[in-house]
């Protein structure tokens, strides 16, 4: 069924545990050793690589989610709705945001504004992928990245149409058949 609606992979397992074993490494080598780290994850998608990259980066971590969304199916609405809040203070603290793709920047965006205005230490951004081409918050950049990619829609990982398709192990192009009309 897959071989039908999927076009190609884009990125495969190996390369991507390989990439994030490397954005582990260059996050415990910014902060200092004693440093204790917020990560927290924008849902549903980046949950499969905050739970991966954790695992790589060699210092205290705490997590906390926070479930954003500003789609419909496979089109961006333009309006950020928080589904789900912290769950904890943030204030003076070291927030590292974990977030699955960088598209038009806006949701991102959105959500540094509002955890700017809880005082936190510091607040930076790693994400699995980026769409520059899409970018509409052009002074938006994340601090890590994993793979910059081309302007196609992209599912696995994490990554959902319509919640299908979050536990393929890779990251690939999806048949535009399938989430078009």
């Amino acid at each position: 069924m897959l071989e039908n609606e999927i076009e190609e992979i884009l990125i495969d397992q190996e390369k991507l545990q390989a990439r994030i074993k490397a954005l582990g490494a260059e996050i415990t080598d910014y902060y200092d050793e004693d440093d204790e780290i917020v990560m927290v994850c924008i849902l549903r998608g980046g949950f499969v690589f905050m739970a991966d990259l954790a695992r790589y980066v060699e210092l205290p971590v705490v997590f906390d989610f926070m479930d954003v969304t500003s789609y419909e199916g496979a089109t961006s609405t333009g309006n950020v709705r928080i589904i789900k809040d912290l769950e904890e203070s943030i204030e003076n603290k070291d927030v590292l945001i974990i977030e699955d793709i960088i598209d038009t920047g806006k949701t991102l965006k959105h959500v540094v504004s509002i955890l700017e205005t809880r005082k936190p230490n510091s607040i930076k951004v790693c994400t699995l992928l980026d769409k520059p081409e899409r970018r509409t918050e052009k002074e938006l950049e994340s601090d890590w990245n994993g793979f910059e990619i081309p302007d196609e829609f992209v599912v696995g990982y994490g990554l959902d149409y319509n919640e299908r398709y979050r536990n393929l192990s890779y990251i690939c192009i999806l048949k535009p058949e399938v989430y078009q009309d």
